[in-house]
């Protein structure tokens, strides 16, 4: 796992963006598609902000989820509120190559079905997805696999629904397909992720997050974040 430290959240969200619009574009000349998911958070809307500043070859890219709350639709809790705001209007994105995961359905089970046959629709079966963007929770947990949800154990589907947490049942991407992924970017700011971040790039599995492969993914961290890393642990910035 490749860990890069930048001065602060803005830094680290650009830097996160030009890595995502490199993969684009080396993926559409590879394969003709780029899919692309993405999750929540103030710094993701900033990253995402910058990326569609970027050069990227918006026609081909797919654009899907990797966690929402159950919700209503324009809800300021509903990430894809914000994954519209950041993107529509300030790239050539089309709309519809936004998949939203289905969290307004009466039978959520059978929606997470749905979505998950849409990811097979659009990377393949057992989908692979090229690039996934995932934070990292002060609890440890990444999309909204969090300490102690029975998702957790789910290995035999690539998209569930969690209990309660915070508030709002989740719709989330497991563990199967998010170690399928071509490409992972950690994208990981703030002074109370510290410890946890140490806890991720040593692959404790012991926190949710750990339990993401490594191979493929890079980390994209502030300093404040960064602060109880040892030197080794870190690379030079690109």
């Amino acid at each position: 796992m490749k860990v890069e430290v930048f001065a602060d959240p803005d830094a680290a969200a650009r830097a996160a963006a030009e890595f995502i619009a490199a993969e684009s574009r080396s993926a559409v000349q590879t394969r003709g598609l780029f899919t692309l998911a993405v999750s929540g958070g103030h710094t993701p809307w900033v990253m995402l902000r910058s990326l569609a500043e970027q050069s990227v070859p918006w026609d081909a890219v797919q654009m899907l989820q990797v966690d929402e709350r159950v919700a209503p639709d324009g809800d300021p809790d509903r990430n894809l509120t914000h994954l519209k705001e950041a993107l529509l209007g300030h790239c050539a994105l089309p709309a519809d190559h936004i998949h939203a995961m289905p969290v307004q359905s009466d039978d959520l089970e059978a929606a997470a079905e749905r979505y998950a046959m849409e990811l097979q629709a659009l990377a393949g079966i057992p989908p692979v997805l090229d690039l996934v963007h995932l934070g990292l929770g002060p609890d440890g947990h990444t999309a909204s696999l969090v300490p102690w949800d029975p998702v957790l154990e789910v290995n035999d589907a690539d998209v569930a629904v969690t209990g309660e947490y915070q508030g709002r049942r989740r719709m989330t991407l497991t563990y199967p397909v998010l170690n399928r992924a071509r490409r992972i970017v950690w994208l990981v700011t703030g002074e109370e992720k510290a410890g946890m971040l140490v806890q991720l790039v040593h692959g404790d599995r012991s926190i949710p997050a750990g339990r993401v492969g490594q191979n493929q993914a890079v980390v994209i961290a502030d300093q404040p974040a960064a602060v109880q890393l040892a030197p080794h642990d870190i690379a030079s910035p690109a």
